[in-house]
């Protein structure tokens, strides 16, 4: 029979070896995102040169371009005159024979994500923790079959239904415009919301609302002095997953948009060097795209890891 210094020894070798485990697990997984960091800073002919070089002297010519339209210079004499009055980004540029001719539409899409991701968000959670009340704390009838219905819309594949979408929308005026992403965004994370929503919910005892409607409060001030603050870890982790979903939407935000509404993710893979894909520029793109939902995630995590395992265990 095992000592208990042996039974203690052994917990500290299994907790040891957990440990372990998960930084491989880890490491593997960021093992993409460090190789796109990596070659958004790699000179032009390191990002393709074969075998990858993984020691390389690091630039930022990859993000000037990014943020920059340019022209072939044509002549040396050209190049030569840019080459004396240019700025110190423009030089990073000029190595590569071409010149700076104006902003790129890359800040505009990258505002645009914004503006489409957090306002759907905001609108999903909202509509839908309304109506996740409703069907928690109210009988409903054919109340399974409404929430299959809900939860039906997002069965699909997006591209299933972008023909008839883009359709409905050149009708009402609505392609190429933000309020036309917000709307769509909008209704395919409201299914979501209601879902999950519902369950923290029901976590909450009704007995706490009914207490306080005895003290005259109404049934929208209970809700929103009793339920919601009891629910805010559930808000918080369905944000996230509403955010995450709105920011890197692709197959909706090509087809709906062409200029004036395009979000990033369809805009920075169509971005082509001279001649070849500059995959430095889009590795730029790429590593810029992913900070705002790294800094959301940050900032809700207290929320989060409470969130996503409220209700898990029931009494």
């Amino acid at each position: 029979m095992p000592t208990v210094s042996q039974t203690s020894r052994r917990g500290r070798v299994a907790h040891w070896i957990i440990i372990i485990i998960v930084l491989v697990i880890m490491l593997i997984y960021l093992i993409p995102i460090y190789w796109v960091v990596t070659t958004s800073f790699k000179p032009f002919k390191a990002v393709t040169a074969i075998p990858p070089k993984v020691l390389f002297r690091p630039e930022i010519t990859s993000y000037v371009k990014l943020f920059t339209k340019r022209s072939i210079v044509r002549s040396e004499e050209e190049l030569v005159e840019k080459r004396a009055s240019a700025k110190w980004y423009e030089r990073r540029v000029l190595q590569q024979g071409q010149t700076i001719t104006g902003m790129s539409p890359f800040p505009n899409r990258l505002f645009n994500s914004f503006i489409s991701a957090i306002v759907s968000t905001i609108a999903a959670v909202a509509l839908g923790t309304f109506t996740a009340y409703g069907f928690s704390r109210f009988k409903v009838k054919g109340e399974g079959d409404l929430l299959f219905l809900i939860l039906s819309t997002r069965m699909l594949p997006p591209v299933v239904v972008t023909i008839p979408l883009f359709l409905m929308y050149r009708f009402l005026g609505l392609t190429d415009t933000r309020f036309g992403l917000i709307l769509l965004y909008t209704l395919m994370n409201v299914s979501f919301v209601t879902w999950v929503m519902k369950g923290f919910i029901d976590e909450i005892p009704k007995e706490y609302e009914e207490a306080a409607m005895v003290d005259g409060y109404t049934r929208f001030e209970a809700f929103r002095k009793i339920v919601l603050p009891q629910a805010v870890t559930g808000i918080a982790a369905t944000s996230v997953f509403c955010f995450i979903f709105a920011w890197n939407e692709y197959a909706f935000a090509l087809i709906m948009t062409t200029r004036r509404a395009q979000t990033a993710p369809p805009f920075i893979p169509s971005q082509f060097g001279v001649g070849v894909v500059d995959w430095g520029m889009i590795a730029a793109g790429a590593s810029i795209f992913l900070i705002p939902v790294a800094v959301f995630t940050f900032l809700l995590r207290k929320h989060l890891l409470r969130g996503v395992t409220f209700g898990a265990i029931r009494k």
